[in-house]
């Protein structure tokens, strides 16, 4: 897979293969044997975080009524911590709202993964060159 800088302050969507990816933007990216903790391993190293927003992470909040497996947090930030030590976990956000903002980001990358409430956003900064 390549990825291709697109601008400080620009959002990629690295997406649970329940998300609709297809419905919500033009421009997918389709990584289905992969899952997002392994997607973050290959790139945190050449992703910046942007530094300058209270939490460059988002993640979509749980509907009345369902949980959240902590796990799924605890396996992308074990990998992004390895890059980006201080980054605090993702922000939640109500799943109307989630998907308005994923409608505005770069990309959507559709994975294999199958974690419930595993879609991650990531900003992005200034990459220096």
């Amino acid at each position: 897979m390549h990825f291709t800088v697109w601008g400080q302050g620009n959002e990629i969507v690295l997406a649970d293969a329940h998300f609709p990816g297809h419905s919500i933007h033009n421009k997918v990216m389709r990584a289905e044997g992969l899952k997002i903790d392994a997607l973050l391993e290959d790139i945190m190293p050449l992703f910046i975080l942007d530094q300058y927003v209270k939490n460059p992470l988002s993640m979509m909040a749980p509907s009345e009524g369902d949980r959240l497996d902590p796990k799924v947090e605890v396996s992308y930030l074990k990998f992004i911590r390895i890059s980006w030590p201080d980054t605090q976990p993702p922000e939640r956000i109500e799943s109307f709202a989630f998907y308005n903002r994923a409608r505005k980001t770069y990309t959507v990358v559709m994975t294999g993964d199958t974690a419930k409430y595993g879609t991650l956003i990531l900003k992005e900064e200034v990459t220096p060159c």
